[in-house]
């Protein structure tokens, strides 16, 4: 990133935030001016390699990070896996990767954290936020643009019980569009996904949706699957009637259609960094210590605020680390957190951090030893 556009991103990360977070400022950490070019404890340049794989929400902002971080510290290869949250979460409990991309915090039902904490073995495994990936519905409908749809109506097209474009619910949505009978063909990701995870949150918040929330689409309601988010974007962009829910960044990337859904209050909302950010500022953290874990209101009733977010944590050891990964993971996760490397995630398509949550991401951060 040129040094301009660096001055410009700062700007606009600082902007969103306020729009976010109201008075709080952004200072609740280091204020990192760029990428450091970091050093072991014993001051020598950080040499090595940092393995970790998960989500593929956060693979475009994984892959600027790595850019910058790797051109401050050529000593350093990252190389980072976009296996999906499920795959992410079972090779950091295998001890393959020093660290994990999940969009959904380690899940207590399902053990995770035992497992992760194990794998840890003289620490807890820790959530950390750190990427805001706002959650498109995006659909390939030639003449529509603008599409509005409520929860119910979502809910009613991924349940395959709405199964045309011009079908009441729809049209009640959007009384003054021109819909076409066209075959809808409702896409969700066929691997395990926390995409699916939070979009199946979602839907059984605000929609009459009959299905338990989960990384793995449910069965029963059917449609067709394509694997991870490339896959996803690709099967929508080919596909007139087609409809889906992909990460902002990816729908951008694909110039797909995007509707605007309605949140608790009924009221329609495009899909911006700001209008997520409503809904990720409002987010309550249910983690102790360290461990940042949110519950994320999808009913919320906030102006403006877009209801379908996910956050991509970064899971590690806050303690427990090999010697090899600890430094490269701290500096790393020290420098994702920073002014910089959260400024570089909105020309991608992805929303900032809210200052406040930004500032205990940094604490925590500061805390892995």
């Amino acid at each position: 990133m040129k040094y301009v556009g660096r001055l410009a991103a700062v700007a606009l990360v600082g902007a969103l935030s306020l729009a976010a977070c109201g008075t709080d400022d952004n200072s609740g950490g280091t204020d990192t001016a760029s990428a450091p070019a970091a050093a072991d404890a014993g001051g020598s340049a950080l040499s090595g390699t940092i393995n970790a794989a998960g989500s593929s929400a956060q693979a475009n902002a994984i892959d600027e990070w790595k850019k910058s971080f790797q051109q401050a510290n050529p000593g350093v290869s990252i190389n980072y896996q976009p296996s999906g949250s499920g795959a992410g979460v079972q090779a950091f409990t295998q001890g393959t990767v020093a660290f994990a991309g999940s969009d959904s915090a380690l899940n207590p039902e399902k053990g995770e954290p035992d497992a992760a904490n194990a794998r840890c073995k003289t620490g807890n495994a820790i959530d950390l936020p750190m990427v805001v990936g706002p959650v498109a519905v995006v659909y390939n409908l030639p003449g529509v643009d603008g599409l509005q749809l409520s929860p119910k109506t979502i809910g009613g097209i991924f349940d395959s019980k709405i199964t045309k474009w011009d079908d009441p619910a729809i049209k009640a949505d959007n009384p003054s569009a021109q819909l076409p009978s066209t075959a809808i063909q409702a896409v969700h990701r066929s691997d395990e996904s926390g995409t699916s995870d939070n979009f199946t949150k979602f839907l059984k918040a605000t929609a009459d949706w009959a299905y338990e929330p989960g990384k793995a689409w449910p069965a029963e309601a059917k449609g067709v699957g394509a694997k991870g988010s490339d896959g996803v974007s690709q099967a929508i962009k080919t596909t007139e009637g087609a409809i889906s829910y992909v990460e902002l960044s990816y729908a951008e990337n694909s110039s797909l259609q995007k509707a605007k859904v309605a949140n608790g209050s009924g009221e329609f909302v495009e899909l911006t960094p700001e209008s997520a950010g409503k809904t990720v500022e409002a987010a309550e953290v249910i983690g102790t210590g360290n461990d940042l874990a949110l519950k994320i209101d999808y009913a919320t009733s906030a102006a403006g605020a877009y209801p379908i977010v996910l956050v991509t944590y970064e899971i590690t050891c806050e303690k427990g680390l090999s010697a090899e990964e600890l430094p490269l993971v701290k500096s790393f996760l020290t420098y994702t957190a920073s002014d910089e490397g959260q400024a570089a995630l909105t020309e991608l398509g992805y929303a900032p951090l809210p200052a406040s949550l930004v500032a205990k991401v940094r604490t925590a951060v500061g805390a892995i030893s």
